[in-house]
């Protein structure tokens, strides 16, 4: 399962808003590089697929393609500010081979020291 924090739902949902695209699902993927690093995406889709897995995290529509699914397995998006005034998207991915845990207290937040 792939959960996102609060903070990363509510940014979900005004981006949604401000792109006009509301009531559509978020669809995450990820691949791996040639050096093994994982490269995540994220945006609103409207095609659908039916080999794809759908669930809800934070009353959100995610859908994941049958490759990224293992891959995404047990990760968490948040929404964090990274250094003063700069947010980012983050996924924090046990399968990921780069993952480090956040420190207690970090995931969630909204802020990242």
């Amino acid at each position: 399962m792939i959960r996102l924090t609060s903070a990363a739902a509510e940014q979900i949902r005004e981006s949604a808003k401000q792109g006009d695209t509301k009531g559509l699902a978020l669809r995450l993927a990820v691949t791996r590089t040639p050096e093994n690093r994982f490269h995540y995406a994220m945006g609103f889709d409207d095609t659908g697929i039916a080999a794809d897995h759908s669930f809800s995290s934070q009353g959100i529509e995610i859908v994941l393609s049958k490759e990224s699914l293992p891959l995404l397995e047990g990760t968490v998006v948040d929404y964090v500010e990274l250094e003063p005034g700069r947010f980012h998207f983050i996924f924090l991915n046990p399968n990921d081979p780069d993952y480090e845990p956040p420190k207690e207290g970090e995931a969630g937040s909204g802020k990242r020291p």
